[in-house]
């Protein structure tokens, strides 16, 4: 179950249980990484081809199995020159790329075991929300040149948050209104309308952003 089917005469019945392989394992695959995870549709599809790819690739290049990994590589890593990944998407490309490079050396029973652990952690992991912090927002206030943004919140913060740290500090508006960007690890969600109506009592006002995951609540 564990030996290569290429440990013979390579026949096409062999070649072509390759590539089927590599196209089941491709989609189901694809499919594991999107699973409670926003996907474009071209990246779905470039991850459902990678295993294929790179399983002909390692097959004809299989005497020189260096060559073959380095190839495959190159081909899997174009996509990160011009479009920045985040981790979820690179750890999908190189598990496609992983399935693909075992595939093509024939051991079948191998990318099985292999894709069914990817799949099982990746499902898993994502179920219970592993490593998120569901309280972690990114808020970001804007307040006139002529307040001193040093501890201006600091007493609001420290009421409203379990954490806080200020990020970033840049000026607006020619200059006449600086913005501030702070991590801060709320204490209670259901207070967040009270924690920005104190926030814009204190800074005149003004524009009050509070991020998460991409989302902007803005009064």
């Amino acid at each position: 179950m564990l030996d290569t089917i290429f440990a013979g005469d390579i026949t096409l019945v062999s070649i072509l249980i390759m590539l089927a392989t590599a196209i089941v394992m491709g989609i189901l695959n694809s499919l594991i990484f999107s699973y409670k995870s926003f996907q474009t549709r071209n990246f779905s599809m470039a991850l459902a081809l990678v295993p294929l790819i790179s399983s002909v690739i390692i097959f004809i290049v299989n005497d020189h199995l260096g060559v073959g990994v380095a190839v495959a590589g190159a081909f899997t890593l174009v996509r990160f020159r011009s479009v920045a990944g985040n981790g979820r998407e690179i750890i999908a490309i190189f598990a496609s790329m992983a399935l693909g490079l075992i595939l093509g050396m024939g051991y079948i029973g191998i990318a099985v075991i292999v894709f069914i652990v990817l799949a099982l952690l990746t499902i898993i992991l994502t179920s219970v929300n592993f490593g998120a912090q569901d309280n972690a927002r990114t808020l970001t206030i804007t307040i006139p040149d002529y307040l001193d943004y040093e501890g201006i919140f600091d007493s609001i913060l420290r009421k409203y948050t379990k954490h806080y740290s200020l990020e970033k500090v840049r000026t607006k508006n020619m200059g006449s209104l600086f913005e501030l960007t702070y991590t801060v690890y709320l204490k209670d969600l259901r207070r967040t309308k009270q924690f920005l109506d104190d926030i814009r009592v204190r800074n005149e006002n003004l524009n009050v952003t509070l991020s998460s995951f991409g989302e902007h609540d803005s009064l």
